[in-house]
């Protein structure tokens, strides 16, 4: 059996619950499956208990958004098994404040264009510890405007380069953030190094050893950069993770749970990096 170290609920911007989440990594015969919601720590404790009481390990996990400092790229951030996850709540906080300030600027932006009640927005994210990009293009779709949530009307809303509603939001630095990570107890693994271009920065964390992990299986990941990732986990001790990136119906692709995974012995490195915190 495998993990699957990726998955998403609506706790952020997934769009199921965390007890069937933990019941579809159940179905697909799983051994352990990771909470990892976008900066925060909200329903993994829950997660764990409904695990236990349904016989499957659920690792308790967040995904935070980082910006490195020497690029200015988006570097995503897994953390794991964080003993102390009270220690990060400050760090949480400040990336949903960041990220809700921007958000409610390209809703406003979006309501020009498209004459939706806003409450629709907020009916799509209740539950959610934040407003997220996806609920917005889930009430446009409902009310007729869109006919997906990554389509035409998403590229023309929210492009980085083009979109004209776009703001960036302006996260943490990326080092920083990892420290918060080993200061809290918690192992640090760097997600899908292929989707933001987090090669050199990939390289620089795996040969100082910063980080305990590189997600080495992804839906993202280019065939021709796995051989690579692979040999430089190897080099450098580091565990190497998969995960499917489970969104639900908010999923870029449809990759139902488990269908990226981590083998059981490199969760079990996982668990032994966090003794060296």
């Amino acid at each position: 059996m495998a993990a699957d170290l990726h998955c998403h609920t609506k706790m952020s911007d997934g769009t199921v619950s965390i007890e069937e989440l933990v019941l579809l990594a159940k179905k697909r015969g799983l051994s352990a499956v990771a909470v990892t919601d976008h900066d925060t720590f909200a329903g993994a404790g829950r997660a764990v208990i409904y695990g236990k009481r349904k016989g499957i390990e659920v690792v308790p996990g967040a995904e935070f958004s980082t910006l490195d400092g020497k690029t200015g790229r988006k570097v995503h951030i897994l953390c794991y098994f964080c003993p102390h996850p009270d220690r990060l709540l400050g760090l949480c906080r400040d990336i949903a404040q960041a990220r809700k300030r921007a958000v409610l600027i390209m809703l406003h932006k979006v309501l020009k264009l498209y004459p939706v009640p806003v409450d629709m927005v907020m009916h799509r994210a209740q539950g959610s510890t934040n407003i997220f990009k996806q609920h917005i293009m889930h009430a446009l779709m409902d009310a007729g405007y869109a006919d997906s949530i990554y389509g035409e009307i998403y590229h023309h809303l929210f492009d980085p380069e083009e979109g004209v509603a776009y703001l960036p939001v302006h996260y943490p630095e990326t080092r920083d953030v990892i420290r918060q990570i080993h200061e809290a107890g918690g192992v640090a693994v760097l997600a899908h190094p292929a989707e933001y271009d987090s090669y050199d920065i990939l390289l620089e964390l795996s040969a100082s050893r910063v980080i305990d992990g590189i997600e080495i299986s992804h839906p993202r990941t280019k065939p021709e950069d796995v051989k690579g990732f692979c040999a430089l986990a190897k080099q450098y001790g580091l565990a190497m993770t998969g995960g499917s990136d489970f969104h639900g119906m908010y999923s870029r692709q449809m990759n139902p749970v488990g269908s990226y995974q981590t083998e059981d012995d490199q969760l079990q490195l996982l668990r032994e990096k966090v003794k060296n915190y």
